[in-house]
C-alpha cells in the first residue's frame, strides 16, 4: 500500500509538469487552431538559460524570474517574426514551420552546450519532504499550483487577460469591439513560453539536462491535452496530473518502466479513436 500510494503522489508531481506544459500546448492551439510540436524545444532551450545564468554565479530564484522573462519576450518574438508571417499559410505549412523551429532550437542548443548530460539544481532541500514524496517532487506541486492559480486570476479577472480570451475564442468579434488582436495573440505565444520554461526547469533537475530532454514530456504532455479536450485549459490541467499518476502506477506495477512512454501513445490513440474532443473539450457540428 505504501508503495502504491508513493507512486501516486509522485505522478502527481510529474503530471503537475505534464500539466503546465499541456496548458501551454493548449494556450497556443486556441489561437492558431495548431498544435505547437516545438513547445518541449522552447522548454529545453530556457532551461539552457537558466542553467547559464546558475552557473554563472546567480541565485536560482533571480535566476528562475529573469529566465521566465526572457522566455516571455522569446515567445512573442517567435510569433511576430516566425509564426505571423504564415498565420494565412496552409495547415501543412504551418506545421512544417513548427517541426523546422524544434530541430533548429534543439539543434542550437546541441551546438551551444553539446549533447552531454548536465545536472540542473533543484531550489528545494534534499533533506526536506516526507515519507512518499521528495522535495522535490512537493515543490514541483507547489509551483506547478501557483502558477495555475495566477493564469486563472489573470484570464478570469483582468482587462488584459479577457482581451485575451476574446481574441483566441472569437478574433472578428474581438476587432470589432478595438482588440488588437494581433498582439494578443503574439501575448499568449509569451505567456506559453513562459509556462514552458517554468516546466522545462522544474522536469530538469528529475531527467537531466540535455537537448533531447523534453521529447518524452512533451508527449506525456500531448496526451494530457488530448485527454483533458486540446481546446479546454481546465481540461488539459486535470489530463495533465491523470496522465501522470496512470504512468507512474502502470510503470510500477503493470508494463514495467520500460514500456512507460507506451501509456501516453495508447493514450492519444485512444482518444483520438474514442472521443477526438478529450473529456472536457468542445464538440464542434457542421451541417453539410
Amino acid at each position: 500500500m505504501d508503495a502504491f500510494l508513493h507512486q501516486v503522489l509522485a505522478g502527481l508531481a510529474t503530471g503537475g509538469i505534464y500539466a503546465s506544459l499541456a496548458l501551454a500546448m493548449v494556450m497556443i492551439y486556441q489561437a492558431t487552431h495548431l498544435v505547437n510540436f516545438a513547445q518541449g524545444e522552447m522548454a529545453m532551450f530556457a532551461t539552457y538559460i537558466a542553467w547559464s545564468l546558475i552557473n554563472a554565479g546567480m541565485p536560482y530564484w533571480p535566476a528562475f524570474a529573469l529566465t521566465v522573462g526572457i522566455s516571455f519576450f522569446m515567445g512573442i518574438l517567435i510569433e511576430r517574426i516566425i509564426i505571423r508571417p504564415v498565420e494565412n499559410a496552409s495547415v501543412l505549412s504551418v506545421v512544417v514551420v513548427f517541426i523546422a523551429l524544434l530541430v533548429i532550437l534543439n539543434s542550437l542548443a546541441g551546438w551551444i552546450y553539446t549533447y552531454t548530460l548536465k545536472s540542473f539544481p533543484s531550489p528545494f532541500p534534499q533533506r526536506a519532504g516526507f515519507k512518499f514524496m521528495s522535495a522535490h517532487e512537493i515543490g514541483a506541486i507547489g509551483v506547478t499550483l501557483l502558477v495555475l492559480a495566477a493564469l486563472y486570476g489573470f484570464f478570469r479577472f483582468t482587462p488584459l487577460g479577457l482581451a485575451m480570451r476574446a481574441a483566441a475564442q472569437n478574433p472578428e468579434s474581438a476587432r470589432l469591439v478595438g482588440i488588437r488582436v494581433g498582439w494578443m495573440l503574439a501575448l499568449g505565444w509569451g505567456l506559453a513560453a513562459a509556462i514552458g520554461a517554468i516546466a522545462g526547469m522544474m522536469v530538469a533537475p528529475i531527467v537531466y539536462l540535455d537537448p533531447n530532454m523534453m521529447g518524452g514530456v512533451l508527449l506525456y504532455a500531448f496526451a494530457a491535452a488530448l485527454l483533458g479536450g486540446i481546446d479546454s485549459p481546465g481540461g488539459a490541467v486535470l489530463g495533465g496530473f491523470l496522465v501522470g499518476v496512470l504512468e507512474n502506477v502502470l510503470g510500477a506495477f503493470v508494463i514495467g518502466n520500460e514500456l512507460k512512454l507506451s501509456v501516453a501513445l495508447v493514450l492519444i490513440v485512444g482518444v483520438l479513436l474514442v472521443k477526438p474532443s478529450g473529456f472536457f473539450g468542445k464538440v464542434h457540428v457542421t451541417r453539410v
